[in-house]
């Protein structure tokens, strides 16, 4: 199996406290239903408890508060798909993927808030490109270490059935937390796992 090392994101570390009461204020306001747009600074700043400037000591504007929440998203999906190997078998995707709908559901304000910032802005769309491209770097690299060990069939092509895969798994799970009932968490989990191994991972041999 190939070691894949995650790109870390820019400025990602342990915040400090008024940075955490920031990021934390932000997504409270999200959760309660704010539209980030129109989310000012000193509205998120009284929210904190912090001043205007202690804002500003922190984060550039609200683009780079949007991309740090928006960091502990991916970083937390990543290290849970990450951890699985084909070896844990279609039973230990299906526990991969339960964990990241679970992560999901925690940050969907903050995937929200991304979909409607990305419209306009591109350091945003630009810093979601780059973080899908971890999970396609892994999965093309995972697939490629099972057809050379003859577990996935030669003719599959790494390249296009991880986009469809990582592409359509993701938008399934904005749409499954968005729009999905949480008792279904599991048997969305199961089926997406399915689709994967069955589809890619062990899609039987022309």
């Amino acid at each position: 199996m190939p070691s894949i090392t995650r790109r870390r994101t820019a400025n990602v570390g342990r915040p400090t406290s008024a940075e955490a009461d920031i990021l934390s204020a932000t997504q409270r306001l999200l959760i309660d239903g704010a539209n980030f747009t129109e989310l000012g600074v000193q509205q998120i700043s009284a929210e904190a408890g912090v001043a205007r400037s202690t804002f500003y000591s922190h984060f550039r504007d609200k683009v780079d508060l949007l991309v740090r929440l928006a960091a502990e998203l991916m970083t937390s999906s990543f290290d849970v798909t990450s951890a699985w190997t084909p070896a844990d078998g279609v039973e230990g995707l299906e526990d991969v993927f339960l964990q990241v709908v679970k992560v999901y559901r925690k940050h969907a304000a903050v995937r929200r808030a991304l979909t409607e910032v990305a419209t306009y802005d591109a350091t945003v769309r630009d810093f979601w490109g780059a973080e899908l491209d971890q999970f396609t770097d892994w999965t093309v690299a995972v697939l490629r270490a099972e057809q050379d060990e003859g577990r996935t069939p030669a003719d599959l092509d790494p390249v296009s059935a991880t986009r469809v895969i990582v592409m359509g798994g993701e938008r399934a799970l904005v749409d499954h937390v968005t729009a999905g009932d949480p008792g279904s968490d599991a048997a969305f989990a199961r089926e997406l796992a399915l689709t994967w191994w069955y589809g890619v991972y062990r899609r039987p041999a022309d």
